[in-house]
């Protein structure tokens, strides 16, 4: 059982894109995920995967390590896929199976096809774009001061951004930590004898409840370590805090933003104006 989980776990290259603000890198993570679901249009998710290739280029992250991020959801992947190809409708039928008589017919249309293929790229560029800007280019820390920063007009209409970007933090920093435990303990169990690979269904689930009573304790534990040393600290939110690396926007980061925007007026006008394949 592998455990492939890359979210939170950053890769310094110190390429432009790491340079960015993080407020900027933000921006376009919120319009790049908006432009791909209002994507409708075959040229769109040309244009987005583009972006996404470019983006990975730009980073000098390896694309291994980014195609790493999106085995943990691959399950998830199929299903989609073949749940679309089995519930989707069109014009062309490919193939029909009866199934149960007058009950459940199998129809699979080339346009159940092609929407399916479409969907899951969907998924596919979303998860490797955003984890290349979230996770690989941006530290927890610069990602809380620039959700900090960002959303601070929230706090005039009383909404705890600073806490809710600290809990995000504290998230993000935690999940390699409890990767690395599982693994420990799952190495731990196997030495005892442990089998997490044979059996049916319910045997492997049963199988695992050696492995999640140890991972609670042990995140409870971390848990309240973490707050006593925070409570040590003297720390009481954000108020009157400051900081040691204060953000400032340049030119290269107001640009960044504008050419986010350019990104969905590009995907908007495609939609409008293209003639390819339109996501039905």
């Amino acid at each position: 059982m592998a455990l492939d989980v890359t979210l939170g776990q950053y890769y310094g290259t110190g390429s432009v894109i790491h340079r960015l603000d993080p407020r900027s890198k933000l921006l376009f993570v919120v319009l790049f995920i908006v432009s791909i679901f209002v994507a409708e249009d075959v040229f769109a998710f040309v244009l987005l995967a583009g972006l996404v290739v470019l983006s990975i280029l730009l980073s000098r992250v390896p694309l291994r390590l980014v195609l790493k991020g999106l085995k943990p959801l691959i399950i998830i992947i199929l299903f989609t896929s073949i749940l679309n190809i089995f519930l989707g409708r069109g014009e062309e039928l490919l193939f029909t199976q009866v199934i149960i008589p007058d009950f459940w017919t199998v129809n699979i249309y080339k346009e159940g096809l092609i929407n399916a293929a479409l969907l899951t790229f969907r998924i596919v560029i979303l998860l490797m774009g955003t984890s290349v800007y979230f996770s690989y280019a941006t530290t927890p820390i610069e990602l809380t001061d620039g959700l900090e920063r960002g959303l601070g007009f929230l706090k005039k209409i009383k909404v705890p951004v600073h806490e809710f970007a600290m809990m995000m933090t504290i998230a993000l920093r935690f999940i390699p930590t409890l990767v690395d435990e599982t693994t420990k303990i799952m190495n731990a169990q196997k030495a005892r004898g442990a089998d997490f690979s044979s059996g049916g269904l319910i045997k492997r689930a049963k199988a695992l409840i050696p492995i999640i009573i140890p991972l609670f304790v042990s995140s409870f534990r971390r848990a309240e370590e973490l707050a006593t040393a925070m409570e040590c600290r003297c720390y009481h939110g954000g108020n009157g805090r400051t900081r040691m690396n204060v953000l400032k926007m340049k030119i290269k980061d107001y640009v960044f933003m504008l050419l986010s925007f350019g990104m969905l007026a590009g995907v908007i006008l495609i939609n409008i104006y293209a003639h390819g394949y339109k996501l039905a």
